[in-house]
């Protein structure tokens, strides 16, 4: 059973710091590519970062550059996105994603706001 479980979201002051975490199980993770989206309230899911199966090419979204990092550990099935200097507009649901060739797989999402 194919399983991506997102940790790690909350509330947290502008300028602030969050390291999200996304578990995964059921299917070879290191030969899955693996993205970060994000949902806001009445907008659409959009690509936050990606990063491929070896971890050795990585691109973020131009709203991100600079202040978020994707990273995976392949021993240990996960990919994190440690996001620092948080803005208002970086509340939404994170998604986590994995990708190889057509087959994609979705977690459930957590939960990001950002205010004072």
């Amino acid at each position: 059973q194919v399983q991506l479980v997102e940790s790690g979201g909350g509330l947290v002051q502008p300028g602030g710091s969050l390291r999200l975490s996304c578990a995964a199980s059921g299917f070879t993770f290191s030969i899955y590519s693996m993205t970060w989206h994000r949902q806001a309230p009445g907008k659409e899911r959009d690509l936050v970062a990606f990063i491929t199966g070896a971890g050795g090419s990585t691109n973020y979204a131009d709203s991100v550059k600079g202040r978020f990092t994707i990273s995976r550990d392949n021993a240990k099935n996960t990919v994190y996105l440690q996001m620092n200097s948080l803005k208002p507009e970086d509340t939404a649901v994170y998604y986590c994603n994995a990708v190889f060739g057509s087959t994609k797989f979705w977690g459930q999402g957590t939960q990001v706001t950002v205010s004072s």
